[in-house]
């Protein structure tokens, strides 16, 4: 495996980039004590929205004075990754919050990938029937 995605930390007020690494679903490369030590370092678990991961060959997206982690990944977890990152229309995840009532599946993905296309949190509830404070968790 090489170097095939980027952790970073999405800067205060800068446009969503990349997928926040929860959305992407459990990486064979979060276990590692290299990902473990760069989270405590920057005070923050691998939960949090400002987590982010992006394909290596988005890499020039990354804002140049946010430090960055490359991390390996197989070849599902880079598909994942990809799918994860490419545009989503609001209205396909608003369907999705939608059918979220009829499943209990990686809601936490599903509501990070909300949050990702710019769906406020009070219509992520409205949609989806959970508490408010659930929702809230996430984006901190």
């Amino acid at each position: 495996m090489a170097d095939d995605a980027y952790l970073f930390l999405l800067p205060p007020r800068h446009p969503r980039i990349g997928a926040a690494l929860a959305a992407v679903g459990e990486l064979e490369c979060s276990g590692t004590p290299a990902v473990h030590g760069w989270l405590q370092a920057h005070g923050v678990s691998a939960s949090s929205e400002e987590v982010r991961i992006l394909p290596a060959e988005a890499e020039v997206f990354i804002p140049q004075d946010v430090e960055r982690l490359p991390v390996p990944l197989s070849e599902e977890e880079t598909l994942r990754v990809q799918q994860e990152c490419a545009p989503q229309s609001v209205t396909d995840v608003e369907h999705e919050l939608l059918e979220f009532r009829d499943t209990t599946r990686e809601w936490e993905a599903l509501v990070h990938r909300a949050l990702t296309v710019g769906i406020p949190a009070q219509r992520i509830a409205q949609l989806t029937g959970l508490d408010p404070q659930d929702i809230a968790r996430l984006t901190v």
